[in-house]
């Protein structure tokens, strides 16, 4: 990625592709909200399911779903029943028991794509044991397997780390271990891009791409940073919420599993009961809790639900410019719709963390209509299209961005931090600059 490339804002297509269901149509709704990037998730047990025999079935239905214009970041995970050392088609990744094979297979991947997909990731957010079941050496051993295998297939496609997710950086403070597991990424790593996944505090997103400069230098090189991962708010951002769950998070619920199967996630019951009926105990006092965390919660109130979907179309465009005034100039919302299976089970706590972060309604089949956040994001993308720039603009009491668009007038976003808890119809202000003037109208 150069930095001459315009801005582009994309979207994550769910946690797998053709996996778990047929490979669903999603381009097209992607295109109509104006996303210029999609990521996709594939597995090892989907690409080879038997030895020696690849299927390229979901692949080809995401390439031809897709035009030159729209970039392409394919997320390969190294799970599968017969090759990895943790035998599963779905979670963890692990290292493969015959490398040589698992790097045929990307090699036959990456040729078969024929140069289409810009982006190419080793797994995703490997310092987390819910989906990379090995070592950091191990993942680094796989990363170099990896970078290889696709630049022999494609030397133009662009390797990306494994992505980080948030409190990595900035360092926490004491420093722990998924910290010392990245540090040791970005020290030893092959790969050429960066992937920073933006959940938690918004305002937190100029010191976090800051810390992750800081650090690739002190290593080597400079490598642009993407992030391939964000969404807002996150319901740990609300500290009223953590003592009602307190019940919840002491049953294990957080509690990694050692394998995850396709068909746990055709099920969507994937915690151990403990967890679950803790959950059941959250949903039974639902009406006594906090609102901020009852906005959360599947059948909430209708005024509690349009107050989270107003915040989280606001959040959108907040972390979207906070991150491209750092510099980041391809941002990836997750993500676009449900997975295309039998509806999740609201007693599992990932379900209450993410499950509202969806762009699009589904039907189980099909992906239809919008929520506030996908308008949010169709009308930030617009007004970004083309961008070559976002500025932040020294202003006191708010928070002002000029981006810069040739061809087109300069554009002016400004709000005032913590807005957000007050309702009002439009709390974000989006002005434009006549031609040839530094000033909006």
């Amino acid at each position: 990625m150069t930095s001459t490339d315009s801005i582009r804002m994309g979207v994550v297509r769910s946690i797998q592709y053709g996996l778990v269901a047929k490979p669903d149509i999603f381009a097209p709704q992607a295109r109509d909200l104006g996303a210029g990037l999609l990521r996709v998730f594939f597995y090892w047990s989907q690409l080879e399911p038997e030895p020696g025999q690849y299927d390229w079935s979901a692949v080809d239905a995401v390439l031809d779903q897709v035009d030159d214009d729209t970039e392409l970041w394919f997320m390969i995970c190294a799970a599968s029943p017969w090759g990895s050392t943790r035998s599963t088609d779905l979670l963890p990744g692990s290292p493969p028991t015959d490398p040589a094979a698992y790097e045929a297979m990307l090699r036959a991947l990456v040729t078969h794509c024929a140069g289409r997909v810009r982006y190419w990731q080793c797994e995703n957010e490997p310092c987390i044991p819910l989906f990379w079941g090995g070592t950091a050496t191990e993942y680094l051993d796989l990363l170099a397997l990896f970078h290889r295998a696709v630049k022999s297939a494609d030397s133009q496609a662009d390797v990306v780390l494994g992505g980080c997710p948030p409190g990595v950086f900035p360092a926490p403070e004491p420093p722990d271990e998924e910290r010392d597991f990245f540090l040791r990424l970005v020290a030893e790593g092959a790969y050429d891009v960066f992937d920073i996944h933006l959940y938690g505090d918004p305002y937190l997103i100029p010191d976090t791409i800051d810390d992750i400069r800081t650090v690739m230098r002190s290593y080597g090189p400079e490598k642009p940073i993407l992030a391939g991962e964000y969404n807002g708010p996150l319901l740990f951002q609300y500290p009223e919420v953590m003592e009602h769950l307190a019940d919840v998070m002491n049953s294990g619920a957080m509690t990694p599993w050692h394998t995850f199967t396709t068909e746990d996630f055709r099920s969507g019951r994937v915690s151990a009961a403990p967890a679950r009926e803790a959950m059941e105990r959250l949903y039974a006092r639902m009406s006594e809790l906090p609102p901020a965390l009852q906005m959360f919660m599947t059948g909430c109130p209708p005024e509690l639900e349009a107050e989270r979907h107003r915040i989280n179309a606001r959040d959108l465009v907040v972390r979207n410019l906070l991150a491209m005034s750092c510099g980041v100039r391809r941002t990836v919302c997750w993500q676009l719709g449900p997975d295309p299976h039998e509806p999740a089970d609201h007693l599992e706590l990932l379900q209450l963390m993410f499950s509202k972060f969806v762009l699009l309604e589904s039907d189980g089949e099909t992906l239809g209509a919008r929520h506030p956040s996908a308008d949010a994001f169709a009308e930030l993308a617009a007004r970004l299209d083309g961008a070559e720039s976002v500025r932040r603009v020294d202003m006191p009491d708010a928070y002002r961005f000029e981006v810069t668009r040739p061809g087109r007038p300069s554009l002016y976003v400004t709000w005032v931090r913590g807005a957000e808890q007050d309702v009002k119809e439009k709390d974000i202000e989006w002005r434009t600059a006549p031609h040839g003037s530094s000033s909006p109208q």
